[in-house]
């Protein structure tokens, strides 16, 4: 087998469009006529620059490669350019790319992905979801509004959810840490009150921040958090300094998560080796690829660390979450989009199956999807803006915080 040719699919969700602006899927097809599908999760310069970027790096490191040989593409892409260290756009582009050649050669040995990864560790796969409103009473106040929270808790756990993910302690900024309003703490802790009271022991709260707040900053906010013991708390300082997680560890008692935003095992080695974080989310078109996150999860067992993919994009990405997920000894739970999201199920053509509160790991060959194309087509992303965007506005300590959940997918 040969990798011979390459085209991207940028797709954009109809509204509300959970899962980000758009997604970018990438077609791999061989000499003799095998497919595979991937996802690219990087959104650091614009889609029409993420198609160069995804050229480029298929162009230079993998087209008439052999599609088994991932391990040596994945060196030539991190080795690329005299860098050998994480870069989240060339990673991403290789990500995408990497799982789209996992698909290819389990197709071409009629066998799922899971199977090539150590086999069914997992029979099912424990699920979460943000909350999101019911479809038709999508508004901005959802967001800020701990009641409306509580009932679509009450909505999600009664489909079989045992894990539920809100994050109402906004804003995010491109200024790095700050400290949270006042209010944002009440709101905080409003959410979590609400919340627990409405499913009282039958789920876990699983509480967001997006890394925004500075070390004191996040171990105030976690320690207001404390007495509705919430699963995890996620991402509280932003992801470029590691070492500081440690330091939030010490002071909150709660289990601390991170990683939608961390590319390759070198951060995750870092991160593990600090300290503080045992609970691990690998973004796997973002990290670089089933393989990488393979790796990581590996390390993360000899740290008695649990791994929790991360799911913020369309449904390929989900399917390679799956297939990790399934082959792990170390697994927590791994993000979906509600029971799969309506515009990703089809986009597979509901080939993936949810049931009460599990995802049921497919069996087909390669992922197990069957990606439509003609929808991926029929719904294009013409627009410049990214797929996730921060504000530049500072923290409002004197109106408050308002903030829309998810990211719309208008242009």
């Amino acid at each position: 087998m040969r990798l011979q040719s390459l085209e991207i699919f940028t797709v954009a969700p109809p509204a509300p469009g959970w899962g980000g602006r758009y997604w970018i899927f990438t077609k791999l097809t061989t000499a003799c006529g095998i497919t595979g599908i991937g996802e690219c999760y990087a959104s650091t310069v614009g889609p029409k620059a993420m198609h160069a970027v995804i050229e480029d790096v298929f162009a230079r490191h993998m087209e008439g490669e052999n599609p088994e040989n991932i391990e040596l593409m994945f060196r030539r892409a991190y080795s690329s350019g005299f860098t050998q260290r994480p870069d989240p756009t060339v990673i991403g582009a290789f990500s995408g790319l990497e799982m789209a050649c996992w698909d290819i050669v389990g197709k071409a040995r009629n066998r799922p992905v899971w199977a090539m990864l150590g086999g069914k560790m997992n029979a099912r796969i424990r699920s979460y979801t943000y909350l999101y409103p019911e479809p038709g009473k999508e508004s901005a106040d959802f967001w800020v509004s701990p009641d409306a929270a509580a009932e679509a808790a009450i909505r999600f756990v009664d489909l079989g959810f045992t894990a539920v993910k809100f994050d109402p302690a906004g804003p995010y900024t491109i200024r790095g840490g700050h400290h949270p309003a006042m209010s944002d703490i009440t709101r905080s802790v409003a959410f979590c009150k609400a919340i627990r009271e409405a499913v009282g022991d039958r789920a876990d709260l699983l509480f967001g921040t997006h890394g925004q707040f500075t070390t004191p900053g996040a171990i105030r906010l976690g320690q207001a958090l404390e007495p509705y013991s919430p699963l995890w708390y996620e991402e509280p300082i932003p992801p470029d300094n590691l070492l500081e997680f440690a330091e939030v560890a010490k002071h909150v008692r709660i289990p601390l998560a991170t990683g939608e935003r961390m590319t390759t095992k070198a951060e995750f080695g870092a991160l593990l080796r600090h300290g503080g974080v045992k609970i691990l989310q690998p973004a796997l078109g973002r990290v670089g690829g089933i393989w990488e996150a393979k790796k990581i999860a590996a390390m993360a067992e000899v740290f008695n660390a649990e791994m929790a993919p991360h799911l913020y994009a369309g449904p390929v990405e989900w399917a390679a979450n799956i297939h990790l997920a399934t082959s792990i000894p170390n697994l927590l739970i791994a993000e979906t989009i509600e029971t799969g999201g309506s515009f990703h199920l089809a986009l597979i053509k509901n080939s993936i199956k949810w049931e009460r509160g599990y995802i049921i790991p497919p069996e087909g060959p390669g992922l197990g999807i069957d990606f439509d194309e003609d929808l991926a087509r029929a719904h294009p992303y013409t627009g410049t803006r990214l797929h996730l965007e921060m504000q530049e506005a500072p923290c409002d300590y004197s109106n408050g915080n308002r903030f829309e959940g998810g990211a719309p997918s208008s242009t």
